[in-house]
């Protein structure tokens, strides 16, 4: 099932190779000093790998038929320095080049990373969390299989293939033509199998995305399959992307396998060709049998780096691949980015005011429709309606998480947009349903707003929020860590850290979303008298699906269809005898409506 933000490579996008390339090759930079070293080595051990041909020919000419046993003996030990030296400088470059690599890779991660976080909430609306961790890990590793080891070998290779031809048109130049002439089928060859390769690791590197995705949604939600009688169901689209992924790794394999045979074809037939003319001149005394023993070396040397990087050639392919879908996420646009002269938020004292805002997720699907609402400092604001009538939407807004489609949001006057989006939120907290708590210990759990926090300050906190009992009779207090999203507790435990979370940060402006929800009665009385001392002297937005919870509000906003339909406080709206007191009324019966 591909998710709305899995990313499909078009035709055109395949011819982008070298555009792909080069930018992986801007990652070098900062490393221009240490590379030279590296090349340096790669043609130290090409060089002497293309000389060791040279010399035995040449000994065969000059020392074996003319019967100079010392000197054969004296060239055996030259040619075990030379290998030995081409061992070292082969070593050398392996890791200087793994080095280089590894340094690349880890700052592709650090910019995937920080990408993801800067990224506005809008793109993960469309984008699946499973996907994008699968580009952070599965791709930055594929491209760590082709690059990490493999990468210094291709560039020996490389050189080794010049230095051999070069070598060969300087023995014997027609010789040489002669050698070479599969050259241009090895290009031809080669740049088909790639063209065939690319379109299918765009794929593979796609379908393990697809599966990363289900694999870490499936995973998450593992109890409410298993409640619901789901399970079957989700083996069943596992199996089906797992068969897609291995039909696209297949396809790859089946096209880069061919390609092996190809060169070894090759091979036959320059191998052949020197046999051939090579023994011809031998015969007709235009060659010596010591260079046609020098080009039948050379042929196979010229051939095994073809056969190495027919095999770098397959991991790069897969690569390339996902690099092409690491920089497509790179280049997401920030669209909530702080304006060139926004200033830093004052100290916020709690009026906030839409004036006639729209705003819609999707262009031409309005959620909210010419909003006005005016909140003066301390009070607060109840926010009632329907599901998707746009509660959610105005706290979002108050946050900045989206930038409105029309009209402003201000906060003490001042256009949120005008502001730098770390300043506002460092002065508005949070409480929402389902707070995520996360699997470092309690204290970093409720200090997770403000890191630099003491644990005295932290305690303080949890005494405000009605936790710190409850903390202390855990095994180790404060130090206690904590399961993935806080597993390990109750719903209502969760809510009490994250109340103690939002205290912290001492916030001027505070938005709970359905806090009470989902707890039981005794919990539920410890979070409401967390949040009244919470609610003191604070201007405060609270989403409630259960109006007993609102009755205080200093004002209580039905929403409907993206309008304020009704506004003013519990009794003025229960005397209108209006939507509010319908909703309350019926309520109030059981009939409890959402």
């Amino acid at each position: 099932m591909r998710g709305p933000g899995s990313i499909v490579v078009s035709d055109q996008q395949a011819s982008q190779q070298l555009p792909t390339l080069r930018r992986f090759l801007q990652y070098l930079q900062p490393y221009r000093k240490e590379i030279p070293l590296a090349v340096g080595l790669v043609l130290i051990g090409a060089s002497t790998q293309a000389l060791g041909p040279f010399l035995i020919g040449w000994s065969i000419d000059h020392l074996i038929m003319r019967g100079n046993f010392k000197g054969l003996m004296m060239m055996m030990g030259l040619l075990g320095l030379i290998y030995v030296g081409s061992i070292q400088a082969i070593r050398g470059q392996i890791i200087r080049v793994g080095w280089i690599v590894q340094r690349v890779l880890a700052q592709i991660r650090r910019d995937i990373f920080t990408k993801i976080q800067s990224l506005p909430l809008s793109f993960f609306d469309r984008s699946e969390s499973g996907d994008l961790m699968s580009r952070l890990l599965n791709d930055v590793n594929t491209i760590n299989q082709a690059f990490g080891q493999t990468i210094a070998q291709m560039l020996g290779n490389l050189f080794s293939l010049l230095w051999i031809i070069v070598a060969m048109l300087l023995i014997n130049f027609h010789l040489g033509l002669v050698s070479n002439l599969v050259v241009p089928l090895m290009i031809v060859t080669t740049n088909l199998f790639a063209r065939w390769a690319r379109r299918r690791f765009r794929v593979t590197r796609q379908t393990i995305g697809e599966l990363s995705a289900k694999l870490e949604e499936d995973i998450g939600s593992v109890r409410e399959a298993q409640a619901f009688n789901r399970v079957r169901f989700n083996i069943e689209e596992f199996n089906n992307l797992n068969a897609a992924n291995r039909n696209a790794n297949v396809q790859a394999v089946a096209v880069t396998s061919a390609f092996l045979p190809s060169i070894d074809f090759l091979n036959t037939l320059a191998t052949a060709g020197v046999l051939a003319y090579g023994g011809y001149l031998a015969v007709t005394g235009e060659a010596t049998v010591g260079t046609v023993t020098s080009f039948l070396l050379y042929v196979q040397q010229f051939f095994r780096p073809i056969q190495l990087l027919s095999q770098f050639y397959t991991q790069a392919q897969s690569a390339l691949a996902g690099l092409e879908r690491i920089f497509l996420l790179l280049d997401e646009p920030s669209q909530l980015q702080d304006a060139p002269n926004a200033i830093e938020m004052p100290p916020i004292q709690g009026e906030v005011s839409f004036e006639n805002v729209s705003f819609g997720y999707k262009p031409n699907q309005l959620v909210l429709k010419g909003v006005n609402l005016h909140a003066k400092p301390g009070q607060m604001i109840a926010l009632v309606g329907p599901t998707g009538s746009g509660k959610s939407t105005i706290i979002n807004l108050v946050m900045r998480f989206y930038d409105v489609s029309a009209g402003s949001v201000k906060i003490d006057g001042i256009d949120v947009r005008s502001v730098t989006q770390g300043s506002l939120r460092r002065q508005i907290g949070i409480v929402l349903q389902d707070n995520i708590l996360f699997s470092g210990t309690v204290a970093e759990n409720i200090a997770f707003g403000n890191p630099q926090a003491t644990l005295d300050e932290i305690e303080a906190a949890a005494k405000i929020a009605n936790v710190h009992d409850f903390i202390t009779t855990l095994p180790q207090g404060y130090a206690t860590r904590l399961g993935e999203k806080g597993a390990t507790l109750s719903q209502g435990q969760r809510q009490l850290m994250s109340i103690a979370r939002a205290v912290l940060i001492q916030p001027r402006i505070l938005i709970l979303d359905e806090a009470t929800s989902s707890i039981d009665t005794r919990t539920e009385e410890l979070v409401q008298d967390a949040i009244a001392r919470l609610l003191e002297g604070r201007t405060s937005f609270v989403i409630a699906h259960r109006l007993s919870t609102v009755t205080q509000a200093d004002q209580v906003l039905v929403i409907q269809h993206g309008q304020i339909v009704e506004q003013g406080t519990h009794s003025e709206l229960i005397a209108q005898k209006g939507v509010y007191a319908n909703l309350y009324a019926l309520q109030l019966s059981g009939l409890a409506v959402d």
